[in-house]
């Protein structure tokens, strides 16, 4: 039989044992969450296909669907020039991080919201999303006022990016595609 410590130890054990799995079970679903195909479509068109290295509009050496060589050292083992099939593997492997961070930073969302905001974390990374009214109206299902924070993310060096007017514009049309907006 058990004493009131041992048994209080004991239920105690169980609980921080069934937290840890059910915390477990919900990191790998959120990270199981995949942008949609229209999505995908979207950032790869925005992004362009170079299979070969460049450097982007802000000094980072990138390739393929811009894969950012963050650190430089990162890049070491790819040999250019890319193929299309190994670009999209490596887009891919690059989403899975944007994926799980928009989970966690607007959870829940419909597809096609999921997927404009993976899109935006994307291009301007995840913090610049988790620091967005962008992402608290969308936390607080104000898709009309999350909506009409995208055109503001279209400037780089203090300038309006054409192709940021229309890839924000894209992203927004896909985020209010199934409503809300």
């Amino acid at each position: 039989m058990f004493s009131n410590n041992k048994l209080f130890i004991f239920i105690c054990s169980s609980l921080l044992l069934l937290l840890l799995i059910i915390n477990e079970n919900h990191s790998v679903n959120a990270a199981t969450r995949q942008i949609n195909s229209e999505g995908l479509n979207l950032i790869k068109s925005f992004e362009g296909w170079r299979p070969n290295f460049y450097y982007d509009v802000v000094g980072v050496k990138t390739i393929g669907y811009g894969h950012a060589c963050i650190p430089a050292s990162s890049c070491n083992n790819i040999h250019p020039p890319l193929t299309v099939a190994q670009g999209e593997k490596l887009l891919r492997q690059d989403l899975t991080r944007f994926e799980t961070c928009v989970e966690r930073i607007v959870p829940k969302m419909d597809a096609d919201k999921f997927a404009a905001l993976v899109s935006f974390a994307y291009n301007l990374g995840c913090g610049s999303l988790e620091q967005s009214s962008l992402a608290k109206y969308a936390r607080a299902h104000n898709y009309h006022a999350a909506a009409n924070e995208f055109p503001k993310w279209c400037h780089a060096g203090g300038k309006v990016v054409q192709g940021l007017v229309r890839r924000r514009a894209a992203e927004r049309k896909l985020f209010c595609k199934s409503g809300g907006c």
